[in-house]
């Protein structure tokens, strides 16, 4: 789903032009799913590129055409078997807008209840763990959660706003 293409520039200030390196790829959603205890369902997986098992939020690639939106719900479903009653849009963020063009959308889904057994991709192993809201900074700071992507989009969760108390 990745693509690497090697592009001309002119700098927009003008100077030298030259070449470089770009990564094209979909833009990507993440989604913070709460269930009615207002716990995290939070998934694992085994990640490639750190070659271990990492604990993120459901998430992953926009399919062509696909919105934003529904691409949250076709993730939340797969990874968790779970659905929302309303997704809530949190904001988006460039991942490497050194090398790509695309963005990462995040969504809070509240309401969420199982619909199914989960599907995830071919090449995904998932386990589900459910974790208070309030326990998720902790687990930032003492690096159990390192996925970037994951730590931004509770960052817009908590400047949106949008953060529930403590049940």
């Amino acid at each position: 789903m990745f693509d690497v293409d090697l592009v001309r520039f002119e700098r927009p200030a003008g100077g030298a032009s030259g070449s470089f390196y770009r990564i094209e790829a979909p833009d990507w959603v993440n989604v913070i799913p709460l269930d009615a205890d207002g716990r995290v369902i939070l998934v694992r997986q085994f990640r490639f590129g750190v070659a271990e098992v990492t604990l993120e939020i459901p998430g992953g690639m926009c399919d062509p055409g696909e919105a934003p939106l529904d691409a949250a719900r076709r993730e939340l479903r797969e990874e968790t078997s779970h659905d929302a009653g309303q997704l809530v849009d949190l904001g988006w963020v460039h991942p490497n807008p050194a090398l790509q063009g695309n963005r990462c959308f995040s969504f809070l889904a509240r309401d969420v209840a199982e619909v199914g057994p989960i599907r995830p991709d071919a090449d995904e192993e998932i386990e589900l763990e459910r974790v208070g809201l309030d326990d998720v900074p902790r687990l930032i700071r003492e690096r159990r959660i390192t996925h970037s992507l994951v730590v931004t989009a509770f960052h817009l969760l908590r400047e949106s706003g949008r953060w529930p108390s403590a049940r």
